[in-house]
């Protein structure tokens, strides 16, 4: 590998190596843990900077992280000792409402998305936090609030532009590429830089119903057992999950503060007077903590979740797995993991599937088997190095404890811990599909130029 000169031929946007300021900045991503140094960061602003990025990784040898919204709890984004092609600069979106169609810069933010789509009385599948960036929750699979009704991000991807490992631009679609839009389709960012995305959008707000009643975790776990059967009653129609956390601050009453509570948090995939009345029940499950249910704007029910991670201020480690039920046992253990959490900061959450979401067929796209009907998330969050260990640990011990109830050892690669599984759950993970994946993998990427995420590895 030869070391990278600070001049790209053909390339207008910005190129920073360390002791140039904006460097470490630029490095800098949501998990305060990652603290990696790329030999070269280039700031794109559109897709040619891209391709002469790409190109100069080409002939100096090096390997390509990709950067969004730098969400990625492994910090995928940032790589040491390789390139790190930023798109943070690439955040346009526009919409053709008539078609219903939103085309997005690779850079973008899902509240990018949302504000522009919304003009329109519009939206596609998003995240549920607005800095997340669209290309690395959509790659993975993608899971917002309009899951029942519309399915994951990828099911509503229909093209995309995407520069491959030799500095080329193609364009994938139904008819063009279409093994590659498959392989995007969940696959994560094995095959390129993808420039632009073209989502389907769907009528969606401007007022959606969100329930949100919270309980006691002392009170026990009748609520979550009565919202399970709910939402299996109400397939299709609610996105959901219950989301353990720690009470505290002006929101909750004073005598909550510190108390372990979960949230039993909803949004109706329709019309908000329909979806408040259809919800009513959850709210009357026992003695709530608070409620924090209303109508509200679906630009701010994007957002809702959003300070609960801000950005660099927390170390992180996440991981998560498919279940293919919710029995009293995982709820009874998700309710023990949850009180002994080592920091209040932390959550832990039980999320429906269903819908949409489990009527795509297990070929139709490389994310695989939708058969699963929940997921068990456990997002380790804190604010000491010191701690680091201790909050790992109840991460992965609690994930692992979950292993007999999950589904064909699958997981979510958007929440992989920091990647030290990475060959055994990324091949458990797809499953039959990943065989279909190399052979894609080897074709567009034979030397794994693209090698910083749930990594694909091509035949030798």
């Amino acid at each position: 590998m030869s070391s990278p000169d600070t001049h790209i031929s053909g390339f207008e946007g910005e190129l920073l190596t360390a002791g140039i300021d904006g460097y470490d900045a630029a490095r800098g991503v949501w998990n305060a843990m990652i603290d990696r140094r790329p030999a070269l960061i280039a700031r794109c602003r559109n897709a040619q900077d891209v391709m002469a990025a790409v190109r100069h990784a080409a002939v100096h040898d090096l390997g390509i992280s990709i950067r969004a919204g730098g969400h990625n709890v492994a910090g995928h984004a940032v790589c040491d000792g390789g390139l790190m092609v930023d798109l943070t600069q690439m955040r346009g979106v526009s919409v053709d409402a008539e078609r219903r169609v939103a085309s997005v810069e690779g850079g973008a933010l899902w509240g990018d998305v949302d504000k522009a789509t919304q003009a329109h009385g519009l939206a596609t599948p998003g995240g549920l936090i607005s800095d997340t960036g669209v290309a690395g929750l959509t790659l993975s699979g993608g899971i917002g609030w309009l899951r029942a009704k519309y399915g994951l991000s990828i099911d509503n991807l229909v093209a995309a532009e995407v520069v491959m490992a030799d500095g080329t631009l193609v364009h994938a679609s139904a008819d063009e590429n279409p093994e590659l839009l498959w392989a995007l389709r969940g696959g994560g960012g094995n095959f390129g830089v993808v420039t632009r995305f073209e989502f389907s959008l769907h009528p969606a707000g401007p007022e959606v119903m969100f329930a949100a009643p919270i309980y006691a975790v002392e009170d026990g776990p009748g609520p979550i057992r009565a919202w399970r059967d709910f939402m299996l009653e109400h397939d299709g129609l609610i996105g959901s999950l219950c989301e353990f956390s720690t009470a505290g601050g002006e929101d909750f009453p004073e005598e909550s503060w510190g108390k372990r509570v979960y949230t039993l948090a909803c949004v109706y995939n329709g019309d908000a007077a329909e979806g408040e009345a259809l919800m009513q029940p959850l709210r009357e499950l026992g003695n709530m903590v608070t409620d924090f249910s209303g109508r509200m704007g679906y630009c701010e029910v994007q957002t809702l979740f959003d300070t609960l991670m801000p950005a660099g201020d927390f170390r992180c480690y996440w991981k998560a797995r498919y279940l293919t039920e919710l029995s009293d046992e995982i709820i009874d253990l998700a309710m023990a993991n949850a009180e002994a959490a080592p920091s209040e900061n932390s959550i832990s959450s039980l999320w429906n599937f269903g819908g949409a979401t489990a009527q795509v067929p297990a070929d139709a796209t490389a994310f695989g088997d939708r058969s699963f009907g929940w997921m068990y998330s456990l997002d380790g969050v804190w604010p000491d190095a010191a701690d680091d260990a201790a909050n790992i640990a109840w991460a992965r011990d609690g994930w692992d404890s979950a292993a007999r109830f999950g589904h064909e050892g699958r997981a979510y690669l958007n929440f992989p811990g920091h990647g030290e599984d990475n060959d055994a759950l990324t091949r458990a993970t797809f499953g039959a599909n990943y065989q279909r994946l190399v052979e894609i993998k080897t074709k567009y990427d034979p030397q794994n130029r693209f090698r910083f995420n749930q990594n694909i590895k091509p035949e030798a």
